[in-house]
């Protein structure tokens, strides 16, 4: 997937508001040692986080700067800044497994479950229970849906956690002037309006959808997923983790739909990556994409009087909060380690915050698109989870880009997408 994560924008945080008190865990497993001042000075939390490419804007920049100022002298998160897709980073996390150049703390790694799983057995990733269960001050900080989503079945927890899922949630955002000049005053209700929208749209001579194929089919798939979950089975098919088949019910409106979706979409909308259906939304040639939150921060001003957002017909939001969730690297020591966990309850507490902040703001002050988000989630929409943290990699990474396109162009039917989908099912299951 390469979309526009989210990053906190809320303002730093004063060391005098802030208590983080950790018990010393036990020893971690031996490995590589960090680079650290002597003498109990000041230590190095190694980094690695992405500038947006679409802003210039570096992630999660606040979280970094309040750390470094409420622990001076003590930790500091050394962070190196690169100017790469999110699809790019994940890839890059395992090479650098490979050649044990990990940083300290990694984020993004539930995007990739079968290497999430694989670093939980080969012991690379640190078990954090330890440090969240047993201060209470952080646990009051988690919802327990998020929480529910960063626990394995045993317990155990190796995704430090946002605090809230009020910012991972995924909809669609639209342009109220291209709508309007269609004729259409608000979003469809239904799936069957939603059509009908995209047939208005068309034919008032305004593209409906900015869409892509490659990045794991983030745009399209969020729109298919949410409409195959409008149904009892359709939703349980989406709670399904590594689906054995796509050639059922589901799995065929998925294939059905996504063929569909690509008759309102632009004509660059093949071969390229989530960027690109970014470029077209804001450069008004289309009226619909589909994203979460965190695009609110990469709606450009000009852009934020005529940018809604909706949630996806039939009230549905997608939204997986353990995405959002950092992991600590075990071969670190366990000063790393400890200073590591201090970096993860901080963004829990600045997450926090910003929802609190966000909630009690006057709505004057805030972007219409953020007013609609608020509202739409203060509804209690239906969350649909993300398809991306239940599918096998080979068929996001790989097939995917290969036969959406195919299926986009009418060169196979839904039933031929479906069966190469299971084809991956099957040369995953050699891999492992």
């Amino acid at each position: 997937m390469s979309r526009n994560r989210y990053r906190f924008k809320g303002r730093f945080i004063q060391a005098a508001a802030v208590s983080l008190l950790f018990s010393v865990a036990a020893a971690g497993c031996a490995g590589r040692q960090t680079e650290e001042k002597a003498g109990g000075e000041e230590v190095s939390i190694p980094v690695i986080l992405i500038v947006d490419s679409s802003t210039g804007n570096k992630n999660e920049e606040d979280v970094i700067q309040a750390f470094n100022e409420l622990y001076d002298g003590k930790w500091q998160a050394d962070v190196e800044w690169v100017m790469e897709t999110e699809e790019e980073y994940r890839q890059n996390l395992k090479r650098q497994n490979v050649t044990d150049t990990l940083p300290a703390v990694i984020t993004d790694l539930r995007m990739l479950p079968a290497f999430y799983y694989t670093m939980i057995q080969d012991g690379r990733i640190e078990e954090l229970s330890g440090y969240i269960k047993k201060d209470e001050e952080w646990m009051e900080m988690i919802e327990p849906s998020v929480l529910e989503s960063c626990s394995e079945e045993d317990g155990s927890i190796y995704l430090g956690p946002v605090s809230t899922a009020a910012f991972s949630c995924s909809g669609i955002f639209w342009n109220e002037e291209l709508f309007a000049q269609a004729g259409i005053e608000e979003f469809p209700d239904t799936w069957e309006e939603f059509w009908q929208c995209c047939e208005k749209l068309e034919s008032c001579g305004i593209t409906p959808l900015a869409l892509h194929t490659e990045g794991t089919a983030w745009a399209p798939m969020l729109f298919a997923t949410a409409e195959t979950a409008s149904t009892e089975e359709g939703l349980q098919f989406m709670q399904q983790f590594y689906p054995d088949t796509y050639q059922g019910e589901s799995g065929l409106r998925i294939a059905r739909t996504l063929e569909r979706l690509f008759q309102y979409t632009t004509d660059d909308a093949l071969y390229v990556d989530f960027d690109v259906s970014y470029e077209n939304f804001f450069s008004g040639k289309a009226a619909m994409i589909p994203n979460g939150y965190w695009m609110m921060d990469q709606i450009p001003e000009e852009w934020q009087d005529k940018v809604r957002f909706s949630a996806f017909p039939e009230n549905r939001l997608i939204s997986s909060p353990e995405t959002f969730g950092w992991a600590i690297v075990s071969s670190y020591s366990q000063e790393v380690k400890e200073g590591a966990a201090a970096l993860l309850k901080l963004r829990t507490q600045m997450n926090m915050e910003q929802r609190e902040e966000l909630f009690e703001k006057n709505p004057d002050s805030l972007t219409q698109a953020e007013r609609d988000y608020i509202e739409t989630y203060k509804s209690g929409p239906v969350l649909v989870p993300n398809y991306q943290v239940k599918w096998n990699s080979i068929l996001q990474e790989e097939t995917l880009g290969t036969i959406l396109p195919d299926l986009a162009q009418g060169k196979i039917s839904p039933e031929e997408f479906t069966r190469k989908e299971d084809e991956s099912i099957q040369e995953f299951l050699e891999e492992q």
